[in-house]
């Protein structure tokens, strides 16, 4: 479900940036999909790709392989249970993340297009009530949020259930591997998350529906509010995609450096603290809506406090690749990639806790870099690596490692050449969410850069084709695995 949702997400992404490249060019074979602008996307239809592409890419794609199905996978075998605690309530997640994936696409053919809102959807933008029948696809788009975190509440109770009542004797909190204790700190998050989340979005879908003013301003409604509810789920969020792919980091890393990871009670620690803070960063995602200074200060010093556990944490990394006899397989280059791209994104990161820094690059395209070197150079390097390292094990056959190397090296250089340049546009002033850059005299001179990510964005694009072939290939053709792979 996730690599097939990975595919759509992606596509909606080369879309986004075709039209940010050449905004009067007709995209190549889109003409019949849309006529009446002979090929170029459109402003609603620009406004709907990039909101379901991160809306798809991080409910459905980082969320489902990562928390999903390395959560499904590790959990029991890595603390000797034979199941999950409730296997009926996790298959029943799993279909219920579908249905909730049927509704997401189901918005692309409902009157008046999907959800165009951004994937936060922003009140008052994304709550003007929709009852004369027009734009159902924000409506779509809130149950479908409403039915995931329904999924994945089940989910996440069924991980803490099995990982305090299911472990082997022995299998002390402090004896399970660094994967568990990080997908039980993410099953937390999702448990006390979630629920801020599904109530956002049942308010969001009556405002739209029934009439009500949570946000809206016309009917005494607080759009603010909106803001509040989602970022108190939204961050802690950005640990839920993270922490999974820094649990797979420190199982893949020690094994193909030949040693024990170093500083495993420093790690647990590490989790724990970055659990607790996750809490009380989510306001500087606010720093530019109207916030008292006295409380920006407080979100900023727990900003930067936050990067201390993450650097805890690079830092017992670099230790244990120090010395090591390294192998060079490609799960380990996928999770050397995590950890570069994850410190890249974590630094820029600091730079937005400083709130006259933030005011100057909110909303700038320096926020766009930031967010997908942390989340694809963090959560999709990080899932590349557990999908090479665990394929044997989950299907007895073996990848290719020359089409695996095809893949992570372009892989790797088009990702920075794609997001890196991000930055420079962010410094120059180009904002989010716009639809032409050109139409900007002070971003004329930066489209030269837009084109350079556009093709890049491209290659990336190809450069996934040798891992859709390897995983198929693989799992029917693949090389048999011996006992321990």
């Amino acid at each position: 479900l996730g690599l097939f949702m990975m595919i759509i997400g992606g596509l909606l992404a080369l879309l986004v940036r075709w039209q940010l490249g050449w905004p009067e060019t007709p995209v190549p074979g889109l003409g019949w999909l849309l006529k009446e602008t002979e090929g170029v996307l459109p402003p609603e239809a620009y406004n709907m790709a990039f909101t379901m592409h991160a809306t798809i890419m991080i409910f459905f794609v980082i969320m489902p392989i990562l928390a999903g199905a390395f959560g499904n996978f590790c959990i029991p075998l890595m603390i000797g249970a034979r199941d999950m605690a409730f296997p009926r309530l996790n298959m029943l997640s799993f279909w219920v993340a579908v249905v909730s994936s049927i509704l997401m696409l189901a918005g692309f053919f409902v009157p008046g297009g999907h959800a165009a809102a951004g994937w936060t959807s922003y009140a008052p933008l994304s709550s003007v009530p929709s009852y004369t029948g027009t734009n159902w696809g924000q409506n779509l788009w809130a149950i479908s949020l409403f039915v995931l975190t329904i999924s994945s509440l089940m989910g996440a109770i069924n991980y803490i259930t099995t990982v305090i009542n299911m472990r082997a004797p022995g299998m002390t909190f402090f004896r399970i591997p660094l994967v568990v204790w990080s997908l039980f700190i993410t099953a937390i998050l999702l448990l006390l998350a979630l629920p801020v989340l599904m109530s956002a979005a049942a308010l969001l879908l009556f405002d739209r529906t029934l009439g009500t003013s949570w946000f809206n301003p016309a009917g005494g409604g607080e759009p603010l509010l909106w803001q509040h509810l989602f970022w108190f789920f939204g961050h802690p969020e950005v640990y839920i995609l993270i922490l999974p792919a820094m649990g797979i980091a420190s199982e893949v890393l020690p094994v193909f450096a030949r040693k024990p990871i170093v500083g495993y009670h420093s790690m647990v620690y590490a989790l724990m603290a970055i659990c607790f803070l996750s809490w009380i960063v989510y306001g500087h995602h606010m720093f530019v809506s109207g916030m008292n200074p006295a409380v920006g200060i407080g979100f900023t010093l727990s900003t930067m406090v936050i990067a201390v556990p993450s650097a805890i944490k690079t830092f017992n990394w670099l230790g244990t690749l120090w010395g090591g006899n390294i192998r060079f397989t490609v799960p380990m280059l996928n999770a050397l990639a995590f950890v570069g791209m994850f410190v890249i994104g974590g630094l820029s990161g600091i730079f937005m806790a400083s709130t006259p820094v933030d005011i100057f690059i909110q909303d700038t395209y320096f926020i766009v870099a930031h967010i997908h070197y942390v989340v694809f150079g963090g959560s999709i390097f990080g899932a590349f690596a557990a999908i090479y390292y665990w394929f044997p094990k989950m299907f007895g056959r073996k990848m290719n490692t020359a089409l695996g190397h095809l893949h992570f090296w372009p892989t790797f250089v088009f990702y920075n050449l794609t997001f890196f340049p991000m930055h420079l546009l962010g410094v120059g002033g180009m904002m989010r969410r716009i639809y032409n850059p050109t139409q900007y005299e002070f971003l004329q001179h930066l489209q030269p850069i837009n084109e350079f990510i556009t093709v890049n964005a491209m290659l990336l694009g190809l450069a996934q084709i040798p891992f859709v072939i390897n995983f198929f290939w693989g799992l029917f053709w693949g090389k048999r695995a011996e006992m321990n792979p």
